[in-house]
């Protein structure tokens, strides 16, 4: 296998692994996230970092993070300006917070996977 087929490989079992969940009671929801996302999708975010934009930039990664049950978007793009105007800074901060930091701790069968 050559060696960039191995990191596509790696990069397939993260997009294809179980969802993870942060319950958000002041929303009456359950938010859903992946532990990994396209660098397509974090150059979004980066870019807000570098012009120094970092609330907006914490809020796009929850807009670009947040999932349904099934994996799907629970936002688009033009929320983010919902979130920016109409949305409870310290919940919207939290949330992106607990998805952004999630430790995920390997079992033995995703350390054993070659």
């Amino acid at each position: 296998m050559k060696n960039i087929e191995k990191i596509t490989k790696h990069y397939h079992r993260s997009m294809n692994s179980e969802l993870m969940k942060v319950t958000v009671p002041e929303w009456e929801m359950d938010i859903y996230f992946k532990k990994s996302y396209p660098f397509e999708d974090e150059a979004k975010i980066v870019d807000l970092q570098a012009q120094g934009k970092l609330v907006e930039a914490l809020v796009m990664s929850l807009v670009i993070k947040a999932r349904d049950k099934d994996g799907k978007r629970l936002f688009n793009d033009a929320d983010m300006m919902v979130f920016m105007k109409e949305a409870d800074t310290a919940v919207v901060t939290r949330v992106a917070s607990e998805i952004n930091n999630q430790i995920v701790k390997p079992t033995i069968s995703e350390l054993t996977k070659e």
